[in-house]
């Protein structure tokens, strides 16, 4: 069977079940461009906004370290209380940044496939380690096609750059009169603007990125018609299997029909090929009752039964096909029929008196 399956071509879409199975996997659409791109712009608003802030404690922990220079001096006594106070006043200063880019992150991969938590991917696996399967996938079509990717980035980012630098060359040369901090400012401006055309290009790239990747994916999961027909088995049954039981469960319910029709009050016929034999009770039922029906063989059979056990065949055509059509066995009558089925009954119950 999976030598077939090889054989096969996969056209068919992927089922519910095997895309469950492939989340549970770790195995979803997602573009690392898309979380790399967002974790870039954050970045780069949260500079554009908090860049004033950042400078200022680092100037004040740049003052901090050159006036306990001047203080005293370093040594094993020491040392460890200075290494506390830096990392404090570092981890100060960047957690914010951390924590924006941490948080982005996250979000732009659960907009991208929702929560998922798998640790298959991560389990260590000797496939992993062998040289032979990683040359092979060194030398994919998959490397092949992230290899142009890369370069095709690259090389976009690259121009971009270039464009966003020439355009600031004629501003070069006035900054020989510029102070010390206003060419820093013009550096980070300058800075700034080329990360934000680098974000625009790469937008544009991360959106080709994950439709590419949906499409692959999509493609990577197909299955074949032999799968399907293997997954449906598997979990509603194997199609014969149910089709027998079917048709048991059908001979069992038209035995206990049959098994009805003595007690019926009368059988209505049209005559030829149809037959509804109703029961009432005054005590138990507020209505007449659809205790058996059959069209064909199921008719005669109802209708011998009812000869043999003295059961009244009254001849009604149009009576006869609406109680076939319109009500199903042990379901009351209809209140429209009322008068046709009460004068049947009357007919009948005065020929039992007579």
């Amino acid at each position: 069977m999976t030598e077939q399956n090889k054989d096969q071509e996969k056209t068919e879409q992927a089922t519910p079940k095997k895309r469950e199975e492939a989340r549970k996997k770790g195995q979803v659409a997602k573009s690392r461009d898309v979380a790399s791109v967002a974790v870039l712009l954050a970045c780069l608003v949260f500079f554009w906004f908090g860049a004033s802030g950042m400078v200022e404690k680092a100037m004040s922990l740049t003052r901090w370290l050159l006036a306990l220079s001047a203080q005293f001096n370093v040594d094993c006594n020491n040392i460890q209380s200075l290494s506390i106070g830096l990392i404090y006043k570092i981890s100060a200063l960047l957690f914010p940044l951390f924590l924006t880019a941490f948080s982005i992150a996250l979000l732009a991969n659960y907009l991208q496939v929702g929560f998922v938590l798998s640790a298959e991917s991560v389990q260590p696996k000797l496939s992993k380690i062998d040289p032979i399967k990683g040359f092979q996938k060194l030398f994919s079509i998959r490397s092949l096609v992230e290899l142009a990717k890369n370069i095709f980035k690259i090389s976009i980012v690259g121009f971009v750059v270039y464009m966003t630098a020439r355009g600031e060359i004629e501003n070069f040369i006035p900054l020989m009169e510029q102070s010390v901090w206003g060419i820093l400012i013009y550096i980070g401006r300058v800075a700034f603007k080329i990360v934000l055309m680098v974000c625009l290009a790469l937008i544009i790239l991360a959106i080709l990125d994950y439709i590419y990747q949906k499409w692959e994916f999509e493609k990577n999961l197909k299955m074949t018609k032999q799968e399907v027909k293997d997954e449906s088995r598997q979990t509603e049954g194997d199609p014969l299997v149910k089709a027998r039981t079917r048709r048991l469960q059908r001979d069992m319910a038209r035995k206990r029909m049959m098994a009805s029709v003595p007690e019926a009050d009368v059988v209505i016929t049209n005559p030829t090929h149809l037959a509804v034999a109703l029961r009432y009770d005054q005590a138990d039922m507020f209505a007449p009752k659809v205790v058996a029906k059959g069209a064909g063989f199921i008719a005669e059979n109802i209708k011998d039964i009812a000869r043999k056990n003295n059961v009244p065949i009254v001849n009604n055509k149009p009576l006869a096909r609406v109680l076939y059509k319109h009500v199903d066995v042990d379901e009351m009558i209809p209140a429209n029929l009322y008068r046709a089925v009460a004068e049947v009954l009357a007919f009948v119950y005065s020929r039992k008196r007579g």
